[in-house]
């Protein structure tokens, strides 16, 4: 390992600033997530994983691009020790510093607008973390690593930024009896003495906070939908009951795809896990369930493939895109056309359980502050949806949204962006809308609170 004693002094000088990748890309709630100077277009990580011990040894490829002169630049890394650090295959000097930066210094500085490749190699045991920033040990003694908004950071380096999506594929060595889930593909699974080694495959670009690794004692389900659509779904040894619950999956995909086009990713799946863990999570392509998770609960995760995971946010105040979309189309849109359910007196009933309760406004949905980010989309979120729904009717609202998720497909993209676009669509001035429901921090006057049919 070179670490370089000096390396604090030469970030710290200012003729080197310009020529220091950024530590952070200045979302406004977690300023210091991802890093500036580089674009990432591939993660290859290889990794070693042993339940008893919790041991991890792993080692990570980043394949990426300069997009300035860079003589240090930075990875978001909170796992194990470091053992070593290359890019472009010679040995680099490297410093761990704040609560999850990783400051590499190659031999020779990069490029502007030329590929590098970073490899990380690390090793040691990982800790249980019970605040969604990464592992969760489970009854079987496997561990599952999947959180909202930081996880990945805990088990490989990467730029852990909204705004660098990349591919990703992960090489899973695990002791035979056990197995190794992510997302993508499974292009590998083989047993070689005493080790089972999984290799998983991502060919669309994702977002570190949508990778995750399970390792468990899995039962395998295997379906595919009527277009060919291969769909692996992994049940933990507690979890089989969830079986039912998937089969339903390509009725899922189908229902959903009918609302906001065609299914943005090459497969399909779940893990279901027998932890009570406090969220689900919708890890691309393959959400992890925890024990609580039925089929509303699927509904709303493979929700976000469109709303959240293809179509992404640029910053973690927009939270409401990923989140009211995806409640709504499991909370409402799903009973609705699966069971026909009266969804507007669905809303009526909860404006009026809450309409006179102060707590329940006092969040805005955007913007809604870094302590309360996940407080009110869950619950408010639907109801925003539903009057916008009613507020430029069922043929601009539908058209609208499919027409969104299709033309930022795999980008990402903004609330401000969403309400100039339906307004777009709508020769109401919606900017009042808007305001009052997304916001203010009371509820909408009438006049927004029950448009359209809701005022029958």
């Amino acid at each position: 390992m070179l670490v370089s004693t000096s390396s604090a002094v030469a970030l710290g000088d200012s003729s080197a600033d310009i020529l220091a990748g950024a530590p952070g890309r200045g979302d406004p709630y977690y300023p210091f997530d991802g890093n500036g100077g580089y674009d990432v277009r591939h993660y290859d990580v290889s990794i070693e994983y042993d339940p008893p011990t919790h041991r991890l040894t792993g080692q990570a490829r980043l394949d990426a691009t300069a997009t300035q002169p860079l003589k240090s630049f930075n990875l978001d890394f909170s796992g194990p020790p470091i053992e070593s650090v290359a890019v472009n295959g010679t040995p680099a000097e490297f410093d761990r510093n704040g609560e999850h930066e990783l400051t590499v210094i190659p031999g020779q500085a990069l490029l502007p607008h030329l590929p590098f490749t970073v490899t990380v190699d690390y090793a040691g045991p990982v800790s249980e973390s019970r605040s969604e920033k990464g592992w969760t040990f489970l009854p079987s003694g496997g561990a599952v690593v999947a959180g909202q908004p930081h996880s990945a950071r805990s088990w490989y380096p990467l730029n852990d930024s909204l705004l660098d999506k990349a591919t990703f594929a992960l090489r899973a060595t695990v002791p035979a009896e056990w197995e190794a889930v992510s997302i993508g593909t499974r292009t590998q699974n083989t047993v070689t003495g005493d080790r089972r080694t999984v290799r998983w495959e991502s060919r669309q670009p994702t977002l570190g906070y949508l990778t995750m690794v399970a390792i468990d004692h899995f039962d395998f389900l295997e379906q595919r939908r009527a277009d060919g659509t291969p769909l692996l779904s992994a049940f933990a040894p507690g979890a089989a009951a969830k079986r039912d619950i998937e089969q339903r999956l390509p009725e899922v995909l189908d229902f959903l795809e009918g609302l906001y086009g065609r299914y943005p990713f090459e497969t399909a799946g779940g893990v279901f896990l027998d932890a009570d863990m406090k969220s689900s999570l919708e890890t691309q392509t393959r959400p992890v369930y925890a024990d609580w998770a039925e089929l509303d609960t699927v509904v709303h995760e493979i929700a976000h493939q469109w709303w959240g995971d293809s179509v992404s946010i640029r910053n973690w105040s927009d939270i409401c895109l990923n989140e009211c979309f995806a409640e709504y189309s499991a909370a409402y849109l799903w009973p609705e056309r699966t069971e026909g359910a009266d969804v507007d007196q669905m809303y009526r009933d909860a404006v009026q359980k809450h309409r006179s309760e102060p707590e329940f406004w006092s969040i805005p949905l955007e913007d809604p502050g870094r302590e309360n980010i996940f407080d009110a989309v869950y619950e408010r979120g639907p109801l925003f949806v539903h009057a916008l729904r009613r507020q430029v009717g069922d043929d601009i609202f539908f058209a609208a949204i499919r027409e969104f998720t299709t033309t930022h497909a795999h980008n990402a993209t903004s609330l401000a962006e969403f309400r100039a676009f339906l307004q777009s669509k709508s020769r109401t001035d919606l900017d009042g809308f808007f305001r009052a429901w997304l916001n203010t921090t009371a509820p909408p006057a009438d006049e927004y609170l029950f448009p359209g049919s809701l005022r029958d």
